[in-house]
């Protein structure tokens, strides 16, 4: 099916690869965070809640298996769904040893319409041993949290590294064809419009392969509720962040598959803005920008 977007959704470049539509199921590994349980630091980072942004879709009382058939079901008597990438999501999903992991990682694959596997973690959260495990899975991905490539931001969020830990990681989890998808997030107040742009210029040397672009959400149960209640600073409106997103598709690569622009996964949570949770809304402001530009994702895409 030809792809309509002007920029590479997610979608298509399943399809391509698995000649099927393919579905995401998202599965809490009983992990947890070293930016919460004092290793890096305690309390995380300042917009993450207690759930470590889980989308709350499985029940974590539940196996790693048990999710998994629980998701298929559901998705096979809804869209007569065939295929299925399983994805970590909750917290830092490479933060155990290589031994842990494996069984994990392992337990997964044990139904033949699992075709790949998506690994959500933080680029100080891997090393050479747990990403040749990785490696070893049928079309790896790995999902790196990194916010902002500005360094001054990442101490701001509490994030625990720098720019240049998450550059070092992506460098290295590419070398063993593990595709990489980074996660960012635009409207944080000490942030210009250009220091978000200067993000998606970074990551579009790097080369990546995914990401997903996020809202700053202000979430009932974050430490960020707390600061912003004390002193409320400036949030972007819908406008100003779809144009932003459009501007950064224009900078990235052709071949970074765009993997979330808008989403409802805080809707019980959210306290501002209220808007993010209008999902298609936004998704076709998106679509209407890029097309009164005339532009298509890579436009300004610079290869050196």
């Amino acid at each position: 099916m030809e792809n309509k977007k002007r920029y590479y959704p997610i979608s298509q470049y399943l399809k391509e690869t698995f000649n099927k539509k393919v579905y995401k199921i998202t599965l809490d590994g009983g992990f947890y965070c070293p930016n919460r349980d004092g290793t890096i630091s305690k309390g995380g980072c300042i917009f993450c809640d207690e759930t470590g942004s889980y989308s709350r879709c499985n029940d974590k009382i539940l196996s790693i298996q048990e999710q998994i058939k629980k998701s298929m079901d559901k998705l096979s008597a809804q869209f007569k769904a065939q295929a299925f990438m399983a994805y970590f999501q909750s917290y830092s999903n490479t933060y155990a040893n290589v031994e842990k992991l494996k069984e994990i990682y392992d337990s997964v694959f044990f139904d033949e319409r699992i075709v790949s596997i998506s690994i959500g973690t933080r680029p100080d959260c891997v090393d050479n041993k747990k990403l040749d495990l990785i490696s070893s899975y049928k079309y790896p991905w790995i999902e790196y949290g990194l916010q902002s490539a500005n360094d001054e931001t990442l101490k701001l969020i509490n994030r625990g590294h720098d720019f240049e830990c998450f550059k070092k990681a992506v460098i290295e989890t590419k070398k063993r064809n593990i595709k990489v998808c980074a996660h960012i997030i635009l409207g944080f107040p000490n942030e210009t419009k250009k220091d978000m742009l200067n993000t998606a210029h970074k990551l579009a040397k790097l080369n990546i392969d995914g990401i997903k672009i996020h809202m700053l959400t202000i979430l009932k149960d974050a430490p960020l509720y707390e600061i912003y209640n004390k002193n409320p600073f400036y949030l972007m409106n819908m406008e100003q962040y779809c144009e932003t997103v459009c501007d950064i598709l224009e900078i990235l690569p052709p071949t970074c598959t765009i993997q979330r622009i808008a989403g409802t996964g805080y809707s019980e949570t959210t306290i501002e803005p209220q808007w993010v949770n209008r999902r298609f809304e936004i998704l076709n402001l998106i679509d209407k920008i890029m097309i009164q530009r005339n532009a298509n994702q890579a436009d300004k895409f610079n290869r050196k």
